[in-house]
Formats: C-alpha cells, sequence, structure tokens
C-alpha cells in the first residue's frame, strides 16, 4: 500500500502523504513514490500545479531512520526512480511546474526540505518546524544545507541547523518560508486556492517564469537577463499569447489551453 495518494482536480495534482499513524515518517518506498508524482507533474501537458500535503495532525515528525540510515551510510543518495523528479532536487532537473504546499503540526527535517523546493508554502499557525539531524549524530542530506541559509538568510538558517532546535510558523514567515499563516485546519484550503490561480494563469507564462527565476537564483541576474528576451519569442507566438491579448481587449478574464 502506497502512503503517497495523487489526485487530479482541475489542472492541479494534489499529492497527499497519507500515514498519521506514523505521523508521515517518510519511508524509501514514500521517497519513491514522492518522485514519480512529481514525474507525473512534469510529463502531463494537463496537470500544470502540484499541491503538496499531508493526512492527520502533522505533516512529518521526520523519516524512518532505521531504513535510510544504511542508505545513507553507502553514500548513493537518494535512490531516484526512472521517471521520477528527486524531490529534494539534488539529482536531475526540478519540475518545470509550480509547487505549492501546505503544512500543519510538526514539519521536520524532510518536511522543510522539500518545502524549499516548493514555491509557495502555506503553513497552519500550530506548525514547528525543525532540522533534528544534529541531535541523531547526523547531518541533513536532502539540500537543506544548501537552500535554508539561502532562502531563511545565514545565520537565521545556522541558529537552528547548528542546534536542532525548532522554529514557529510565526518566525516561518518573517524569514519568508512561508507566504502565508492560517488557522489550524485552513492551511489545505488556502493552499487550493493559490494553486487553482497559478493553474488558471497561462501555463507557457507561468513556466517561463520559474525558468527565468530559478536561472537567476543558481547563476545570477545576468545568467537570467540574458536568457529574457531568447525565450520571449516562443512564448509571444503561443496560442495564449494571443488569448491574453484579445482577454484584455475584450475585457473579460482569458481561458488558457497551454499551446
Amino acid at each position: 500500500m502506497s502512503h503517497i495518494e495523487t489526485t487530479v482536480e482541475g489542472h492541479v495534482l494534489a499529492i497527499k502523504v497519507n500515514r498519521p499513524d506514523k505521523l508521515n515518517a517518510l519511508s524509501p518506498e514514500m521517497y519513491n513514490d514522492l518522485a514519480l508524482a512529481l514525474g507525473r507533474l512534469d510529463r502531463e501537458p494537463e496537470l500544470r500545479v502540484g499541491l503538496i500535503h499531508a493526512e492527520g495532525k502533522h505533516f512529518s515528525a521526520g523519516v524512518e531512520l532505521d531504513k535510510w540510515a544504511p542508505i545513507f551510510a553507502k553514500g548513493d543518495g537518494f535512490p531516484c526512480p526512472e521517471g521520477g523528479i528527486d524531490p529534494f532536487a539534488l539529482s536531475g532537473p526540478r519540475c518545470s511546474k509550480p509547487v505549492v504546499m501546505a503544512v500543519q503540526g510538526y514539519c521536520y527535517t524532510w518536511g522543510v526540505e522539500i518545502m524549499l523546493n516548493t514555491d509557495v508554502r502555506v503553513a497552519a499557525d500550530d506548525t514547528r518546524f525543525a532540522m533534528l539531524e544534529v541531535k541523531r549524530g547526523i547531518y541533513p542530506c536532502g539540500g537543506a544545507t544548501l537552500r535554508l541559509p539561502a532562502q531563511m538568510g545565514w545565520a537565521n538558517a545556522q541558529r537552528y541547523l547548528l542546534t536542532g532546535d525548532a522554529w514557529s510558523a510565526a518566525e516561518a514567515q518573517r524569514t519568508g518560508l512561508v507566504q502565508e499563516v492560517v488557522s489550524p485546519g485552513e492551511q489545505l484550503r488556502t493552499a487550493r486556492a493559490i494553486a487553482e490561480r497559478m493553474a488558471a494563469a497561462a501555463p507557457l507564462g507561468v513556466q517561463a517564469v520559474l525558468r527565468s527565476s530559478r536561472l537567476a537564483y543558481q547563476e545570477g541576474d545576468a545568467a537570467a537577463a540574458a536568457r529574457i528576451f531568447e525565450d520571449m519569442p516562443a512564448v509571444m507566438a503561443s496560442e495564449d499569447a494571443k488569448e491574453g491579448v484579445q482577454s484584455f481587449l475584450e475585457r473579460r478574464d482569458a481561458v488558457f489551453t497551454g499551446n
């Protein structure tokens, strides 16, 4: 039985972590299924946005360490399956489409690290984030050492990476890790509404925004600036660009097809 469930809601692929009896602890099998879900999101044209969420009181209390320890000890990294996309973006390309994430309760270790590879995050105000690895004799290997300092600020990140201490949803919002904090039980509804607004926008434009933003983040502003007008003609030649202009002239909402 898979503990990662996917459902299609319009143009949104909802990816649910469903192992609440184990506080959604991540097993190797769950990692495999998460990777396959992201691969599906990337490949299927009708899927425009991903929405990651979890069943139960907590997003996750962490990984199933007894199963992961032998894998980590080999130094092989995460075993991303064929057709999958590494949720931690340590190997291979990232998903080309935006991903929104909703969290609550404990959002520990891998929960933080997968969150760092999503594009918009919504947290219930009872969420507690933590990178606990230094309390377990190891260190984070899902990308937190790469991305938490960049997204949260160097000293803010080291405050938590080097101690294993938890931080609150309010602190996550203050430092830019989450974009909205809501009452418990409202996080998925809010995240879904954001995902649906993204899905209603022009898919080619949305994906171009992600490519440009990521290029600037990874290689600097000059590299991204050099590509803007190289990539623009293909977008402007699309049917969606024509629809955007026509809807503007007709003073109506555009209906985009991704073509």
